[in-house]
């Protein structure tokens, strides 16, 4: 959890602490923290909060689904699976081009097949396809689920969906008292990557020092201070960074904010932008009205300037 200290020599030394650290930063695909295989960490899995017990890893390269938990502090992993992927392989850009996308994804709900076509196999969870990554780059489609496979065709080779994940029925099976809707992350990417454990605490904390710039300043009703964590390029749904900034000044003068408080803070590097980075957390407003709670996503771009700036915003 994050809380804001009422103690101003504390905010001084958070200041001068996170200029110390942004003087001398580090990115996770350039820094050589990455390996290309080893048995370390997944590079995409920075930090993950108590209550995600499981995470997927879908390797297009290979084919392959890697299942993660948590194991105390330790994210481990528990197996692998074979997979099938689009027809046109990943990198989904457009609806019905056959591809499969890569970003960092979560399930959304469990599908009662019975209903469904048999393709879809004994079990069915969709992914949030397009997120606002996705959008921002305008990406079109829909329908990308975790799947079964059809009880007749049950054999079927490394790329052969219209861009879904499909894992054998008995796979699938295994999986789905696993699977949580609105929780579960699926990182889809190309290959697999690994980071050694001994760098995770750097990373961590140069992501909780910017977090905790974007909370602070929410708290005390800084806007400008708040605004100047948001790229020229920023898009908030339909808006870009002049319109949403408009929306937010109405949300300041609008409220009188009291403690604001971030839970179950998740941090992930995006495997397909170097470079960009998903934090998403339970955001707990103290107002007048009472305690307002949402979740939230914030996709951060480290700068060749070392500077940290929120790309795109979205909840959920």
């Amino acid at each position: 959890m994050i809380s804001r200290s009422r103690n101003s020599t504390q905010r001084l030394s958070f200041a001068g602490l996170l200029l110390a650290f942004l003087a001398n930063p580090m990115v996770l695909a350039d820094s050589g923290l990455v390996t290309e295989v080893g048995t370390g960490r997944p590079a995409w899995l920075i930090e993950m909060p108590d209550t995600v017990t499981d995470i997927l890893v879908a390797d297009t390269g290979n084919a392959t689904m890697y299942r993660f938990a948590r194991a105390g502090e330790d994210i481990v992993e528990i197996d692998q699976r074979y997979m099938s992927i689009g027809q046109n392989g990943p990198g989904k850009e457009r609806a019905w081009d056959r591809r499969t996308p890569l970003g960092v994804y979560f399930i959304t709900e469990s599908l009662d097949t019975s209903r469904l076509h048999d393709k879809y196999g004994v079990a069915a969870f969709p992914l949030d396809y397009p997120n606002a990554w996705d959008r921002f780059n305008e990406r079109t489609g829909y329908g990308i689920w975790l799947h079964g496979v059809d009880h007749t065709n049950p054999e079927r080779p490394p790329l052969d969906t219209d861009g879904c994940l499909s894992l054998p029925n008995e796979e699938i099976l295994k999986l789905s008292d696993r699977l949580e809707p609105l929780v579960t992350p699926v990182i889809v990417t190309r290959e697999m990557r690994w980071i050694e454990p001994e760098k995770l605490d750097e990373l961590r904390t140069e992501f909780r020092l910017a977090l905790e710039l974007w909370r602070d300043s929410l708290e005390r009703g800084d806007l400008l201070a708040h605004l100047s964590l948001y790229a020229d390029d920023f898009r908030y749904r339909d808006m870009d960074l002049g319109e949403w900034s408009t929306w937010r000044l109405n949300v300041f003068e609008s409220r009188q904010l009291g403690d604001v408080t971030l839970d179950n803070v998740m941090l992930v590097a995006d495997p397909e932008s170097p470079g960009l980075f998903l934090s998403r957390f339970t955001q707990v407003l103290a107002t007048a009205a009472g305690p307002v709670t949402t979740t939230k996503r914030l996709y951060w771009r480290r700068t060749d300037g070392n500077q940290w700036r929120i790309v795109a915003e979205d909840s959920g």
